[in-house]
């Protein structure tokens, strides 16, 4: 292991996180915008504060770089050393400015209750891994939490949903060394390609996110938003993020336009960015024809529909009876379904209705959805469409092969033969590895919180076993919000600092599809050559 050169890289990489904490500054002033009426001086202090931490640490991990070794060979484990090591810097690096600058959620006194270090962990890893669970509340509170740090908690989003590694490469490079640190950030099970092709898709990416991100934002002001609200909810759109400038989330803006505009990006930033490329390019046919697209919306529907049914059925999932006619009611049914249903499979984790109400049925499918995914090479989370769509069909041909061993079949996806015989191998080892962090990580959570929690959130019909493994699910797949005690209006406060410690490993492990961070735990990856 090149230890010189991976320091190297994550000093650069600490600059970089740095430097972007340098746009949050402005929404300090009363001027810019933001909503305050004074300048918020804690947070604004707090943001220098860590921008010097960070250009310390960039120096720090450059000099010594710079003095140990001029090997510049970056292989497979430095690659993966730095991707993997580089969230866990920014994780550190990002909760800095929360911990500084003093920011408090409410007790259950309502009193305000300064964040701790497992809560600025928690809380960074969150906006960077784009998961959007929280621990804060009161967030329209100044007082509480400053205007610019409201806004670097959503630009954790933007960045995480970019990728830190994938802005690396593609603004500075690195020949082969760019091709693994691609290789090893960008989620989706087929990530290959020549060195100039990881570039070039480098860029792509960076270009299309970026351009979203602004016609989103510009959508966002024009339906009501001011500045400060539609570049924090575009940060989170199209990071499949769900941090929100309100407590309520997008439901406290009351617009169904608005809801309607995010469920459009949602939907486009949970799909394969090569196939909105194409597109761009006069393409449309590319991204219609593919199969996990088409996958990715049916699910979607099919899902959408199965919750207006169940939820019309008993007539109380969306609205009072009566309350509406029933023409709205109609339209309700089917905006808040489809917006929850879009939010959980993309996983972006907003919501404008607390589905933790609706029926078993709904809240079922609802947490089915939390293990499926957005397309791979998209800023969604979870386990990916593709990885299902494969599942399912090496399930299949094992079936067949039960009562024909001697049948050779290849599994075909999209009209073409997948050949690889690795493929296979790399599918179930991670379905599998997945359902048993889950599983470990479900246990050890009721083992280490105590029943306090439960009572602590004052909900008659908190489930521990239940609340505890959609915790798990939502954090490990990156959604957010879950049901009980971490439903749509409600947050992660009331957990002690070890299961926060927990659950930001977990949402490490998600965003970075498990391998780049359980390899550092190896001793034997430290070793050298």
């Amino acid at each position: 292991m090149n230890l010189p050169l991976v320091a190297r890289l994550l000093g650069m990489v600490a600059w970089l996180i740095g430097a972007t904490m340098a746009f949050s500054l402005p929404w300090a002033f009363p001027a810019f915008g933001a909503g305050q009426d004074r300048f918020e001086k804690d947070g604004f202090l707090a943001l220098v504060a860590s921008m010097c931490v960070c250009a310390i640490v960039g120096w720090g991990l450059r000099r010594y770089g710079d003095d140990k070794s001029d090997d510049q060979s970056l292989f497979r484990k430095e690659a993966m050393a730095v991707v993997g090591l580089s969230w866990v810097l920014a994780t550190i690096l990002g909760g800095l400015p929360f911990l500084l600058g003093r920011v408090a959620y409410r007790s259950d006194e309502g009193k305000p209750v300064a964040m701790g270090i497992a809560d600025c962990l928690f809380e960074s890893q969150s906006g960077f891994s784009t998961t959007g669970a929280t621990v804060l509340t009161a967030i329209e509170n100044p007082d509480w939490v400053p205007r610019c740090l409201l806004f670097w908690r959503s630009s954790t989003h933007f960045l995480g949903g970019l990728g830190i590694i994938v802005l690396f490469v593609a603004i500075l490079g690195h020949g082969s060394a760019g091709k693994a640190m691609m290789r090893a950030e960008m989620p989706g099970p087929n990530k290959e390609g020549s060195q100039e092709r990881m570039q070039h898709a480098a860029w792509t990416f960076a270009g299309i996110y970026v351009a979203l991100n602004v016609l989103l934002a510009v959508l966002l002001k024009l339906e009501g938003m001011t500045w400060f609200e539609a570049t924090c909810h575009s940060f989170g759109t199209m990071a499949t993020g769900g941090f929100s400038t309100l407590d309520t989330s997008l439901g406290g803006f009351e617009s169904p336009l608005i809801e309607y505009t995010v469920i459009l990006f949602m939907l486009l930033a949970g799909t394969n960015f090569t196939l909105i490329y194409l597109a761009c390019l006069g393409k449309p046919m590319s991204l219609l024809r593919d199969v996990e697209w088409q996958t990715y919306v049916g699910i979607i529907l099919l899902a959408s529909a199965v919750i207006i049914v169940a939820g019309m059925w008993g007539r109380s999932d969306f609205a009072p009876e009566d309350t509406l006619s029933t023409g709205d009611e109609l339209e309700l049914a089917f905006r808040d379904s489809l917006f929850q249903v879009v939010s959980i499979v993309t996983t972006t984790g907003f919501g404008t209705s607390d589905f933790d109400l609706w029926s078993d049925t709904s809240r079922a499918i609802l947490i089915f959805l939390m293990f499926v995914g957005g397309c791979a090479g998209s800023t969604g989370g979870g386990m990916k469409v593709i990885r299902h769509i494969l599942f399912v069909k090496i399930i299949g041909r094992e079936f067949e092969r039960a009562y024909h061993p001697s049948v050779v079949r290849h599994i075909r996806l999209g009209g073409e033969s997948i050949t690889d015989p690795d493929l296979t191998r790399q599918i179930l080892t991670y379905v599998g590895l997945v359902a048993m962090i889950f599983v470990t990580s479900w246990i050890a959570l009721v083992a280490i919180e105590p029943a306090e929690t439960w009572r602590a959130a004052q909900q008659p019909e908190a489930n521990e076993l239940i609340d505890s493994a959609g915790a798990v699910a939502a954090t490990l797949h990156n959604i957010g919000p879950a049901i009980g005690i971490v439903g749509p209006t409600r947050n992660y406060a009331y957990f002690t600092a070890p299961a926060k410690l927990l659950f930001t490993f977990l949402m490490m492990l998600g965003r970075l599809e498990l391998f780049a961070i359980l390899v550092l735990v190896l001793p034997s990856f430290w070793r050298v050559r």
